[in-house]
Formats: C-alpha cells, sequence, structure tokens
C-alpha cells in the first residue's frame, strides 16, 4: 500500500490517472505486474479507481451500483450476482443492498465505492482522498476498515491523500510529490526519522519539523527534540493549546523551533528561555542528508562552535 502525498497541484492526480489510463505519460512508462501499460485502454486494464466524491448513481440501488461495471463488460448475470454478494458481504453491505446512495451514510457510501471497485478484482487500487468525504467522527473506523480489506485480500493499492495520518498509518511505504517531481520515498517511520530534503522534513509531521539556517547548512529539529531550560537564548513568540499538549513557538537564532511541553507547563508569550535540541538533521548545499545521534546543546552552542 503506497499512500502518496503533496501539497495541492504536485501531481498526485495526475499519478493516479496515468497509472489507470486516464491520461497517457509524455514520458516514462506504466507497468502492472511487469506488463507494459502503453496503449491499454482504461477499460483493460487491471485497475480500479475510487474517486474522491464516490461518484455512485444516485439513481440506482447498492446493488446495481456496486454490478454496474461487471453489467457493462457483459458479464453474465449469475456471476456478477455471485460477485456482488461477495464484495457485499466483504464490506458489511448485504442488509443495504436494495437501498439508494441517498439512504446511505456517509460511510456506508465509502463501502458501496469500494465494493464497486473490488468486485473488479483488480491488481491494483487506485484511491483519490478515499475518505475525505466522511466527517471526523468516522475517518478512523473507514481507515482501519480499509487497512484491513486491502491487506487480508493481499492487494496492491496506490493512495492519494492529504491526511498525514492516513498516510503513515495506512501507508506501507510513503511517496512525497512535489511539483510533479518525487522528493523521497520510504517507510513511514524512515520518513520520519530521516527525511531526505528540507521539503520533506517540513512537510511531513504535525507540527512539521523546524528549520533553522546555519550558514550554508539547514538545521532540521522534531518538536520533540527540543527542550526548554533556564537561560534566555530563545523567546517565547506564541503558545498553542492542544489539549492533550501545548505547543511553544520560539524565536531563535536562525530561524523558528517549535517545542512539545505538557498542558500547564508552557511559559508566557514573550519570556525568554535556555532551549537544548536532543536530536537534529543536517542538509549541506546539496541536501545529502545526515542524522546526528541523541545529544543535548544549547542553540547558541550549536551555533558558535559551528561558526568557530
Amino acid at each position: 500500500m503506497l499512500a502518496v502525498v503533496g501539497p495541492s497541484g504536485s501531481g498526485k492526480t495526475t499519478l493516479l490517472r496515468l497509472v489507470c489510463g486516464l491520461l497517457e505519460p509524455d514520458e516514462g512508462a506504466v507497468r502492472i505486474g511487469g506488463q507494459e501499460q502503453a496503449g491499454v485502454p482504461p477499460e483493460r486494464r487491471p485497475v480500479a479507481m475510487v474517486f474522491q466524491g464516490f461518484a455512485l448513481f444516485p439513481h440506482l440501488t447498492v446493488r446495481e451500483n456496486v454490478g454496474f461495471g461487471l453489467r457493462v463488460r457483459r458479464v453474465r448475470r449469475a456471476e456478477r450476482d455471485t460477485r456482488v454478494e461477495r464484495a457485499a458481504q466483504a464490506l458489511g453491505l448485504t442488509g443495504l443492498l436494495d437501498r439508494q446512495p441517498a439512504q446511505l451514510s456517509g460511510g456506508e457510501r465509502q463501502r458501496v465505492a469500494l465494493a464497486r471497485a473490488l468486485v473488479r478484482d483488480p491488481a491494483v487500487f487506485c484511491l483519490d482522498e478515499p475518505l475525505s468525504a466522511l466527517d471526523p467522527l468516522l475517518r478512523a473506523d473507514a481507515r482501519r476498515e480499509l487497512a484491513e480489506l486491502l491487506r487480508a485480500d493481499g492487494r496492491c493499492a496506490v493512495f492519494v491523500t492529504h491526511d498525514q495520518a492516513e498516510a503513515m498509518t495506512l501507508g506501507d511505504r510513503v511517496a512525497v510529490l512535489r511539483d510533479g517531481r518525487l522528493e523521497q520515498v520510504d517507510t513511514p517511520r524512515a520518513l520520519y526519522d530521516r527525511p531526505a530534503t528540507p521539503f520533506v522534513a517540513s512537510f511531513v509531521g504535525t507540527p512539521a519539523m523546524s528549520l533553522l539556517h546555519r550558514g550554508s547548512e539547514t538545521v532540521g529539529v522534531r518538536p520533540e527534540h527540543v527542550r526548554l531550560v533556564p537561560g534566555d537564548s530563545a523567546r517565547v513568540h506564541a503558545v498553542e493549546d492542544h489539549g492533550h499538549e501545548a505547543h511553544v513557538l520560539l524565536d531563535v537564532d536562525g530561524g523558528r523551533l517549535v517545542a512539545r511541553v505538557p498542558v500547564g507547563e508552557a511559559p508566557s508569550v514573550g519570556a525568554r528561555v535556555g532551549v537544548e535540541l536532543t536530536r537534529t538533521t543536517t542538509w549541506p548545499a546539496d541536501h545529502a542528508v545526515v542524522a546526528h545521534p541523541p545529544r543535548s546543546e544549547g542553540v547558541s552552542e550549536l551555533h558558535d562552535r559551528r561558526e568557530g
């Protein structure tokens, strides 16, 4: 399961359309199972696409929506009914087959869209923001259901999402796109711990990695690796209360840091504090990534040692 993330306009949906055959690449190739797909029309590719808005036919029942693609491909009625029933059972839709989309919840409509893709028995699922239409209370449950379904059948899936929680929890690997180029593809843990570029560092994580500019280097620091200590090397710019923790925004030499602190322990806005960094990541001018071992040193000390 490959999650694809990136800013708006970075090429995420375009990538899915290339895989599905809705677009043809100007260069490069699309291969599925080692087979070149150039010239293969969308309906002949072993791919099923689940669109952001589900794209269900409002005048058809759940049964008819799920089996629509099979009917278009002239699959025999008996086989079509069997495959629809099997997909409905896998997704908990058996009791809803005679309802219409307007009678379903958002989570149920999402499962209908997945069932319609599942009956095709594709080699690859392409999912474009599959959970974005669901309210926050449903998303966590739907995320688990989707992961269980795809992994249980050993399915290959490429899914686009703006939700980092989805990318990091659903993806076996995560690809980060920027302006149509691949910045990095790696496991979620490696992506978080060892971002290949400052862009990946600033894009992955909530809150994102802080970036400090030190001469010809860029130094990245995750919020959990920033400790507040007695001193005056930083000024508190703002404090954000997130309920379970507070995020403290700090103005320091070279940029701004974000620190996670327990609720009730955040300093006041405008206060002067000291800062220790327990782990940093550095990119030289060529953006090669260097991960430093855990350590504890103040920001001003870090600056002075490198400048000297």
